[in-house]
């Protein structure tokens, strides 16, 4: 099925880019500051859980710092999840990280913990749009108070002072690397769809960038206000390809995570593919 390929103004090689240009690719200028990490090893897994400590449990307060001795905040579903971290290059220090839950034979909901928060038919009966099998979970999306968003600002400079004209304010959101992480663990794991209960900022954030997560029924009370959503990848990615090449090149690391479906861009060009996310 042919499809028509987006202009890109960030279409040049890594080797060519220069991050002292505004012509720099996205994904390049993003590495430069930034290192997705997966964590396999028990050390980098129990950085990621040092960060969730103080996310969770002293920045929000969303787990009982009693109950995670050791300044590590963990649950009895780590052991069945996929952990990523983000590293920033210049402190070295870990500032974001996310675990990616798998489906497990034999567990209740697949053993997925949305399923006990959600009661849309969607998550509690076998269907098309989320099947069982090829459904993971982002979770623990986590990223430090030094990185966020500058109130007001716009743009993700974490604890920088930055001009008009630094090359890190075209950084979109520091956390679309823990987003690139979520693809990557979930081409290696063979997942086909995600699902999330997702904080609304996050969620127009994803959207104005082409990443759309559709909703699946109203917004619960969990860790604050959050909205259970779910997108099918491969049309997901493609859409962002469509409408942000230069966001997709970072989410897949220019293909390297999740090669572009071509027969997918076609049937979203042509309107045949409405449904999925």
């Amino acid at each position: 099925m042919g499809f028509v390929a987006p202009i890109s103004p960030y279409s040049r090689s890594p080797r060519e880019a220069s991050l002292d240009s505004k012509k720099s690719r996205l994904v390049d200028l993003y590495n430069h500051y930034f290192e997705v990490i997966h964590a396999e090893s028990a050390e980098a897994i129990s950085e990621c859980f040092r960060l969730r400590y103080q996310v969770y449990c002293v920045e929000n307060r969303f787990e009982d710092p009693l109950r995670n001795p050791g300044g590590l905040e963990t649950d009895e579903f780590d052991c069945a999840a996929m952990h990523s971290m983000l590293r920033h290059r210049e402190s070295g220090e870990i500032v974001g990280t996310v675990r990616l839950l798998l489906p497990r034979d034999g567990k209740q909901g697949a053993g997925l913990p949305m399923r006990q928060i959600c009661r849309h038919q969607l998550m509690s009966q076998e269907n098309r749009l989320l099947p069982w099998a090829g459904t993971a979970e982002i979770s623990r999306f986590a990223v430090s108070k030094t990185m966020r968003r500058r109130a007001g600002d716009g743009t993700v400079v974490g604890n920088f002072e930055t001009s008009e004209n630094d090359p890190r304010r075209r950084i979109p959101d520091t956390s679309l690397g823990l987003m690139q992480a979520v693809v990557a663990m979930a081409s290696k794991s063979g997942m086909t769809h995600v699902c999330a209960v997702m904080d609304p900022t996050l969620l127009r954030m994803l959207r104005r960038l082409g990443m759309i997560m559709p909703s699946i029924g109203p917004e619960v009370d969990y860790h604050g206000r959050r909205q259970p959503c779910y997108a099918h990848l491969a049309t997901g990615l493609a859409r962002v390809w469509m409408q942000r090449p230069d966001v997709w090149e970072l989410l897949t690391s220019d293909g390297k995570y999740w090669p572009l479906n071509k027969d997918v861009v076609g049937s979203l060009q042509t309107g045949q593919l409405q449904s999925e996310g």
